[in-house]
């Protein structure tokens, strides 16, 4: 069985298809279980360009009722999310509380610095990237989210994985494995053009000393795809386990971990 909680739609403005054509075609590729987590949108309307307006949450949740009718498989609804303590209460009190969602994501992009955002997989500062850490570690305290999409995405710039980076690594390795929250290998870094690290060729994210480091510590792993296309979204995530396989690693059942049903 083969289970994906990582599927976007064209409200982010960078994917393609609605939630019953990822649905449909999960469905062909014997998904038992497809969780939508879109990025989620913000009151003061922060990030514009990546995500669905608040006035399109309804239409949202009425795409994922629509994929869930259409299908003979559980299907969640929930967000990616950004952490920013001023928006905890939007994320707990508003999207989960009031709209219903089953689930947030924790997918940590941005750093807050000096009155604006900074596009952490674009940061080399080793200063910055540290703080990245702390804050994207604190983010993983507040309780809110089933897991951690693309943990190591601030090493996507990154040639040498030095012991500076392995610490953050470690850091965040840790923090994951302490509050028991499942690390995701992405399947979608892995349609994307590979880089040249000191050690050779690699993936811009996954990157293979992270994953080594976590399945050495233990970690809870998981696969998804990431989906921002219907085909996308179950041989994505297959591309993922294959990963996962290449580097001896033993995923976790994401359905089973994240304590959802499947077919």
């Amino acid at each position: 069985m083969i289970n994906n909680f990582h599927t976007h739609t064209f409200l982010c403005k960078h994917a393609d298809g609605k939630a019953i054509d990822y649905a449909l075609q999960a469905a062909e590729d014997g998904c038992s279980a497809l969780g939508f987590s879109d990025h989620c949108p913000y009151p003061d309307g922060v990030w514009p360009d990546s995500r669905m307006e608040v006035d399109e949450i309804p239409f949202y949740k009425e795409m994922v009722e629509e994929a869930r009718r259409a299908v003979d498989f559980p299907v969640y609804f929930g967000f990616e999310c950004e952490w920013d303590p001023r928006y905890y209460s939007w994320y707990k009190d508003y999207l989960i509380d009031e709209v219903g969602a089953e689930y947030l994501v924790f997918g940590s992009h941005w750093y807050p610095m000096d009155g604006k955002f900074l596009y952490i997989n674009n940061i080399r500062d080793k200063k910055i990237i540290g703080k990245y850490i702390d804050f994207t570690i604190q983010g993983m305290q507040s309780g809110l989210y089933k897991f951690l999409a693309h943990p190591d995405l601030f090493l996507a710039s990154v040639e040498d994985v030095d012991k500076d980076y392995q610490a953050c690594a470690e850091a965040l390795i840790d923090a994951a494995i302490d509050l028991h929250m499942p690390l995701e290998i992405n399947g979608y870094g892995l349609l994307k053009n590979t880089v040249q690290r000191t050690y050779g060729e690699d993936y811009g994210y996954p990157v293979k000393p992270f994953w080594e480091m976590a399945r050495d510590k233990g970690a809870i792993i998981i696969c998804n795809s990431d989906a921002h296309f219907p085909s996308h979204t179950i041989s994505s995530c297959k591309k993922a386990f294959d990963y996962a396989e290449h580097l001896h690693i033993q995923p976790h059942d994401a359905a089973q971990v994240l304590n959802f049903s499947y077919a």
